[in-house]
This record gives structure tokens, sequence and C-alpha cells, in this order.
């Protein structure tokens, strides 16, 4: 698997030398920037800084949807991407203090501010630019210890897996990158947060026990805004929490889904891309390395 995995792309060979085999070979970012996946989606940015047509706008290969995957990609850090996120940040503040792109709603989307503040850390903004976005964040934290990007909109009253994923990997990549404002307040949302998904079991109602929607047992790549336990798996391995019984279901059925030591692209979300990345129903490198050093870290007999 490994020397499969090692043929990928340069994003793939990078992650799998760190992650699977404990090496960090530097050398490979710099590949990302004359070849492959990194390179094509650079090539894309136009001279304003933005990516598709606008900030939010088209899914999936607006500046926003852009910038998450150059994240997950673990592209190297540039000065062009970095004016972008700082020209968001003008350019797309609501009322609240939250990253905004849509004009005719008043509240912003605590899912968008999630994976905003993912990148935006990762690509190294500055702090005091994020500070209303955390305040937006910290106000927007729900009774039953997650988030929901309706609250503000049409009503909620129960947590959003989706939501509550985005908002995790925000705060972990805010406190990884050494940001410090109101950290501490951050850290005890993002504890109620996990134990959230952890009362569903990742992927159960928390009464009946039933599966609460089937899609979160497809994996796909990049998952975009949309929640899987394969994605939720890989944040508590990227968190470094300890096993959980309640993660159980959810382990088992990640090393189900395993056929000759590799792990299948399953479905795609529509709508305009970059790039294809692996063709669906192939199989998957990416998905293979997530998988891979998920059950590194827990292991399922």
């Amino acid at each position: 698997m490994i020397d499969w995995l090692l043929e990928g792309d340069p994003v793939i060979q990078f992650q799998t030398k760190r992650d699977l085999l404990g090496e960090i070979d530097l050398s490979i970012k710099d590949k990302m920037l004359e070849e492959g996946w990194v390179k094509y989606y650079l090539e894309q940015q136009k001279p304003d800084g933005h990516f598709g047509q606008r900030f939010y706008q088209p899914k999936w290969t607006s500046t926003h949807y852009t910038l998450l995957d150059l994240c997950l990609f673990e592209a190297p850090v540039t000065s062009s991407i970095l004016d972008v996120i700082h020209k968001v940040l003008e350019e797309e503040r609501g009322l609240d203090g939250g990253v905004n792109p849509h004009n005719e709603i008043q509240y912003s989307d605590v899912c968008v501010n999630g994976m905003f503040l993912n990148y935006a850390c990762y690509f190294g903004a500055d702090e005091e630019k994020l500070e209303g976005v955390i305040d937006y964040v910290i106000d927007s934290i729900m009774p039953d210890g997650g988030f929901n990007c309706r609250i503000n909109r049409s009503g909620a009253k129960h947590s959003s897996v989706h939501s509550t994923l985005s908002v995790l990997e925000g705060i972990e990549r805010y406190k990884q990158c050494g940001y410090t404002y109101r950290l501490d307040e951050l850290k005890k949302m993002q504890a109620s947060s996990e134990e959230f998904l952890l009362q569903h079991r990742l992927f159960r109602s928390d009464k009946t026990g039933e599966i609460i929607h089937k899609n979160m047992l497809v994996f796909s790549y990049p998952p975009r805004w949309k929640y899987n336990i394969l994605r939720a798996m890989d944040y508590f391995r990227w968190a470094n929490r300890p096993y959980d019984e309640r993660m159980q279901d959810a382990l088992v059925y990640i090393k189900s889904k395993e056929k000759n030591g590799r792990w299948k692209v399953q479905a795609k979300h529509p709508g305009q891309q970059h790039i294809i990345l692996e063709e669906s129903r192939s199989n998957s490198r990416m998905l293979t390395l997530i998988a891979g050093r998920i059950l590194k870290k827990y292991p399922v007999a």
C-alpha cells in the first residue's frame, strides 16, 4: 500500500511519509509547486487574487472552497493566498463580525466561518484580523454543545454534525498554529463539540440509535462542507484524542470498506471542479491514506 501511495500526487506523497512512515520530507512541498494538484490550483488564481467568480461562488471553484482544498492539501504558503484572505476579511465581513458572503442574509454562517478559520489560520492570517470571526464563533455555540448554521436563519434547536465538525477543524487549526485570542474559551467549546459528536457515536441519533443519514457513511474527497465519519475520525486523529468506545461503530465501518488494502471513491459532490482528483468508484490514494492513518491511530482487530 505504501509504495502505491508514494506513486500518487506530491500532496499524497508528503502526507504518506509523515503520517504512515513518520518522515517529514520538506522537498516534496517544493515539488507541489512544480507539478500536480497544488500547481494546477494555484494557476487558477486571478489577478484580483480570487478564484472562480467570487469568494463563495461557484461551488466548488470559488475562493472559499479552493483555499479550503489547498489547506487540506497542506500546500506551501504563498503571499498571494495570504493577501486574498485578508481581502476577504475586509470585503466579506458581516455585521456580527463573521465572514458573510451573502449580502441578502443579515447573519453569517457558522459553518462557513469554521471552514474559513481552518484555512485562514493555516495560511497565517493576522490574528487581530481574525478576532471578529472568533467572537462570532464563540457567540454561536448552542446549548447542546455544538453548532448549527441555521440558528441565525430558519432557526435550530439541535446542533448539526456538519457545522460542528467544520468549527472543530477551525478551532484545532487555530490552536495548532499558535493563535491565542480567547483560546481558553475555544478549548472549552472544542471539548463540548467533540462530546456532541461522540454522544451520537459519530453518525447515530442520540435518541433512537438509528443512522442519522446514509450519506454520513459515504466517503468522498475533498469533503467540502459535508460530514462523513471518515472526515470525523480523521479530525479526532489530527487532534490527538484518545480512543473512546463511542468511536468503535465508525471505526469498524471504515475498516469494512477496505478491499485489498485500498479504499474506493464512493461519491462526488455535484458542482464545478478545478480538476478531477480521482475518478468515482476508483481506488483512491487519498481515501486510503486517510483511512490508513486513522486505523494506525485507532486499530481495529
